[in-house]
């Protein structure tokens, strides 16, 4: 218990560079007091003490502001920072070092029976106010952007931005785990895309510009020649007098 304890302690250290000390982190973060109070209910909620369970759980959402219901399942070293608004349904399950941001959902999508809300891998970081609604899974080592709604399944090593949340990539550069602010814009990238193609088009109009050009003087020429030859003939004939 004390060796988990000091990881979730360590787990801050790890994820925060405001924390300063132990004490600080101990009395002052809230994201830790909700996973704590989480443990006590969650092995209540396992011994089917269900309404025991829900009270602790109720009191911690009020000292906290974070709701993490008895029945979800959660892994080791979980970092909430600042937490407030933070939700977690029943039957979700969160792997290890995992990274939750204020105001995240964790939800389900109706009142389906069973399994219904998500599953997040290891060392996912879930953005500010992201909602992940439904079963499925979010793979490992995957980021889901700040304000994004996820509603389907998410591979491995992905990055997620935007409503519904769309996989985008990061063009082989790498993205600071805890700098979601630097996650690529979907949107963004179609108008840069669509700027590069405006682009290239104006270039090949422009040389289809020049050869017409090009081709329209060259026909003038060919025009103009068989005159030029008749006036240099005739001033030949004046010269010589109509020998020619």
């Amino acid at each position: 218990m004390f060796r988990r304890l000091r990881s979730d302690i360590q787990a801050v250290f790890d994820n925060d560079p405001a924390a300063r000390s132990w004490f600080e982190v101990v009395f002052t973060y809230s994201g830790l007091h909700a996973i704590w109070f989480h443990r006590m209910a969650h092995a209540l909620y396992k011994r089917k003490f269900y309404t025991l369970a829900r009270i602790i759980s109720q009191f911690s959402r009020f000292m906290t502001g974070i709701e993490i219901h008895p029945g979800a399942k959660i892994g080791n070293r979980l970092f909430i920072d600042h937490g407030m608004g933070v939700v977690i349904g029943e039957t979700c399950e969160i792997g290890d070092d995992v990274v939750i941001y204020q105001g995240v959902t964790l939800g389900g999508t109706g009142k389906e029976k069973g399994k219904r809300h998500p599953t997040i891998g290891n060392n996912v970081v879930i953005g500010s106010g992201a909602k992940v609604l439904g079963s499925f899974k979010v793979g490992d080592n995957s980021n889901i952007g700040a304000n994004s709604v996820v509603v389907r399944e998410v591979p491995p090593n992905s990055t997620v931005v935007g409503i519904p949340g769309r996989i985008v990539r990061s063009n082989g550069r790498r993205v600071d785990r805890l700098d979601h602010t630097k996650i690529p814009d979907p949107i963004m990238e179609m108008f840069r895309s669509m700027q590069r193609e405006i682009e290239e088009l104006r270039g090949e109009l422009e040389t289809l510009k020049r050869e017409a050009a090009d081709r329209q003087a060259r026909a003038q020429a060919a025009e103009t020649a068989p005159e030029r030859d008749e006036a240099d003939l005739h001033k030949l004939k004046i010269t010589t007098g109509g020998d020619a």
